[in-house]
């Protein structure tokens, strides 16, 4: 369901955005027109004289006598003769409203026209009609509508568990950047102005629809039937009495008496009478509408209403304001909260500042749908270049992968193939059925192991289903491509398992199978080029490998300072004006580190080489001491030994990349790392944590390069969060936990693990920041050194076993991100323990228990 709303939250507002954005424009501008025409025209403005105003009757007949050929039909004037009166003229045949002049009070001399007059009518027309006629009424009506659904699941959209925390609801976080930003703002600015946009829209559709107008009447006046009149002296349809438009008004001449209305008027308001209305029937036999103003009225339109006959002055109905019951003093009242009156100047003031403000929506409101399109646009262009094909004849590409770089590796391998004119489809094996695979009699499969021999999470179901099969496959050739991590014990065990049930079912292999340690470069090219000698296509480049760039160290955080564990650093990356690296939450970088150069001249000394001498790297002159630093420096020399600068180079093998999950967003204008010293026994420090963290100097150079980790990427639908890390495994958490609130969504869980409280709260603030506000619903936090006996995060999520099947009762879904050994594996037991292993089996190949662990 809130998915629903929220689809048609957007929808709407894409589609109603330009028009209420130009509504809310032209309605702040009409709110202050008087005011505005008073600072354009000073003329309108008055100064007191003894003596007073004129009495209306003296004022009519100055104003007469200067035109004797037109007859005067309404008289606006305010009492204390500080501003100019107001008349209108009968109007010709045909119009609503003849002309209007303004009139100096105190003499009844005609003022020339103001000027910016017509300006203010094109805005209203605007405002009302968008200056199209009835056309435009309709569209503004229909906006007016699409404004109240936007107002309501808006607020249903970023309701906070924490609702009575009122800086959950209205404060707003200048720190966060792009997406997450514009989010911010137009929620939390809708917030602020939601009241006064319900307010315009529920007292405009007034105006807009008759249906609406006669349902407001017949709710709020207790006037009789067939006496009520809408507010402002307008009757039913808006008319004010005379006649439909285009028709004369039948009737015998209309008789005014002045001296006598003047004095019926003047009795029946009394001394404390501050402004009038007189508005005159078009012809006679039909009573006078004065609305008038007393001073101590609450607001500037609660007008009493007076039926008078203009010919003798009798006062045939008085209607006061106060004497009302409270629903007709709302329909009195209807334009003064349409435009924020009703609660005096700062009402006025606020509803102005809103109405100002609805373009804002309609920009942000753009900027997140735009957003939106460009990640879906990002998540498919990987597919884009290839076309699928489900021929017998088309190669089938199936892949299993923990961290997106098999899916990688299978699209790469898909378009070598594709390029030498082969069909090809690609799958990931957890949607590969028996009969695709029985069809099948060309198939590469890439596959990856997830931690010792274990089978991917999205390809545990395919390995119980289909690998305990019996299958004819000897039509069936194929290839296996396996990676996995020589420290453990059973590496690449679920490729050497796929690749021993694939022959015992009679399938022929292409090749030997190859097998990749942590995405040995040398053993990926030998897969491309085993797929050349099959094909005849020369690979197009280097497989699984994307450019590095050159980012800059912009800063460096202590998170834990005085801690008993190892030092752990925040760490804030800056991109490089060219930069193609565009992530997602939950990917991952690819960093290449460098040995601190007092560690490779301390290393060469007992060597006897100059560390300025130049060797030949990639076909330049560097200093040996340079190329040295992208090299792992062995701690025994004796085969070292004598050797020449080059020839040592040559005989070093290179710095291998270093995997870091990403913990910012793209939005935030920075990539973030949280990186945690590696501490030998010796006190040295390890390769790559040791440079980030101790050596590389502020602006300083790093190379890496983005990794696409889809199986831990957000869900693209809204489902609730269950964030569970420890360590720096808060990295990719923080960042997933930023894109889920960047999208609106506030059911997110985080439960972290560390060891002390006092130190090792990583992103204290910033976490405990989103609690408050109720974009975290849920923070629970277990720190093993702060007790006796030691506490770790799988114990939180045993203690909360109630809330946990609850939440996964609502479709939420499981992330973990952290270390494999303890926290990884203590969790999955504990998971196993409350849900069952075949509830745990099927959140796994479902896709909603994702795992990015090391």
């Amino acid at each position: 369901m809130k998915k629903v709303w929220f689809q048609l939250h957007w929808v709407f507002g894409v589609s109603a955005g330009l028009v209420l954005a130009l509504m809310g424009l032209t309605g702040a501008v009409w709110s202050f027109q008087e005011e505005l025409l008073g600072v354009i025209n000073p003329g309108l403005s008055m100064e007191r004289r003894e003596g007073g105003v004129l009495p209306l009757d003296e004022l009519v007949r100055r104003v007469e006598g200067a035109s004797p050929d037109r007859k005067v039909a309404s008289v606006w004037l305010l009492t204390d003769g500080e501003k100019a009166a107001r008349i209108f003229y009968t109007p010709p045949p045909g119009q609503r409203r003849g002309e209007g002049r303004y009139v100096d009070p105190y003499s009844g001399e005609l003022l020339p026209p103001a000027r910016g007059e017509g300006f203010f009518e094109f805005v209203l027309q605007l405002h009302r009609f968008l200056a199209a006629g009835e056309v435009g009424k309709q569209i503004t009506a229909a906006s007016t509508v699409i404004l109240i659904y936007l107002c309501l699941s808006g607020l249903y959209l970023r309701w906070p568990r924490r609702a009575l925390n009122w800086r959950a609801w209205l404060t707003l976080d200048w720190k966060r950047k792009g997406r997450s930003f514009n989010w911010d703002l137009h929620a939390v600015a809708g917030t602020w102005c939601l009241a006064f946009y319900l307010m315009a829209a529920l007292t405009g559709l007034y105006w807009s629809y008759e249906w609406y107008r006669n349902g407001l009447t017949s709710l709020l006046d207790d006037a009789p039937a067939g006496e009520r009149r809408g507010p402002g002296g307008e009757g039913k349809g808006g008319k004010r009495g005379e006649g439909r438009r285009g028709e004369m008004p039948s009737g015998p001449p209309l008789v005014v008496d002045y001296p006598a209305l003047w004095a019926g008027i003047q009795q029946a308001g009394g001394p404390q009478m501050s402004a009038y209305n007189l508005r005159l029937p078009p012809v006679g036999g039909q009573p006078a509408r004065v609305f008038y103003r007393l001073a101590d009225a609450p607001h500037e339109r609660a007008f009493n209403e007076l039926l008078i006959d203009p010919a003798s002055g009798k006062v045939l109905r008085n209607t006061r304001y106060n004497d009302s019951s409270f629903g007709k003093q709302l329909l009195t009242s209807v334009y003064a909260i349409h435009v924020g009156s009703y609660f005096g100047l700062i009402g006025r003031i606020l509803m102005m500042l809103a109405s100002l403000a609805m373009p804002l929506f309609f920009i942000t409101g753009w900027l997140l749908y735009l957003d939106r399109r460009r990640k879906k646009r990002a998540a498919q262009a990987a597919r884009s270049g290839l076309e699928a094909s489900d021929g017998r004849d088309a190669w089938l590409i199936g892949y299993a992968s923990q961290s997106g770089f098999a899916e990688r590796l299978a699209w790469q391998s898909a378009g070598q193939l594709q390029a030498a004119g082969l069909p090809v489809r690609v799958e990931p094996l957890a949607r590969l059925r028996r009969d695709e695979l029985e069809r099948a009699r060309n198939a590469l499969f890439v596959v990856s192991t997830f931690g010792d021999g274990e089978a991917p999470d999205n390809a545990r179901g395919f390995e119980r289903q289909v690998l305990g099969q019996v299958m004819g496959l000897n039509d069936l050739r194929y290839a296996v491509l396996a990676l996995g991590d020589r420290q453990y014990q059973q590496f690449c065990g679920f490729a050497r398992r796929l690749h021993g049930w694939l022959q015992g079912q009679g399938a022929r292999p292409l090749f030997d199978g190859i097998e990749v340690d942590n995405g040995d470069a040398a053993a990926l090219h030998g897969w491309q080029q085993q797929l050349a000698a099959l094909t005849g296509a020369a690979p197009q480049a280097v497989l699984g490998s994307e450019p590095f760039e050159v980012w800059t160290l912009g800063a460096r955080e202590h998170l834990n300072p005085g801690s008993q564990g190892e030092s752990t650093w925040l760490l804030r990356l800056t991109a490089p004006a060219d930069s193609q690296i565009d992530w997602r939450a939950g990917d991952l970088v690819e960093i290449l580190p460098r040995q601190p150069e007092q560690r490779v001249r301390q290393w060469l000394a007992p060597l006897g080489v100059d560390a300025q001498t130049p060797v030949q790297v990639d076909g330049s002159p560097v200093p040996l001491y340079i190329a040295l630093a992208g090299c792992l420096l062995p701690p025994y020399l004796e085969d070292l030994l004598g050797l020449h600068a080059q020839a040592l180079y040559d005989a070093l093998a290179t710095i291998s990349a270093r995997e870091y999950s990403i913990a910012s967003l793209r939005s935030d204008g920075a990539l973030e790392l949280i990186v945690r010293q590696e501490r030998h026994p010796d006190g040295s420090l390890g390769i790559g944590s040791g440079w980030l963290t101790e050596y590389l100097p502020a602006g300083g150079s790093v190379l890496l390069r983005h990794r696409s980790n889809r199986s831990f990427h957000l869900s693209e639908d809204d489902r609730p969060l269950i964030l569970i890390g420890n360590g720096t495994g808060l990295a990719g958490l923080r960042s997933l936990l930023r894109a889920s609130i960047a999208e609106g969504r506030q059911r997110n869980w985080l439960l972290f693990g560390e060891r002390n409280i006092a130190h090792d709260f990583y992103c204290r603030g910033e976490l405990e920041a989103a609690l408050a506000s109720g974009d975290l619903q849920r923070l629970d936090v277990a720190f093993s050194r702060d007790q006796a006996e030691k506490i770790y995060v799988q114990d939180r999520l045993r203690e909360q076993a109630a809330t946990l099947r609850e939440w996964l009762d609502d479709g939420a879904v499981i992330y973990v991100c952290g270390s494999l050994q303890g926290m990884a594996e203590g969790v999955d037991r504990a998971l196993r323990e409350m849900l069952g292993d075949d509830e745990v089996e099927s959140l796994l190949e479902s896709g909603r228990y994702r795992r990015d662990v090391y």
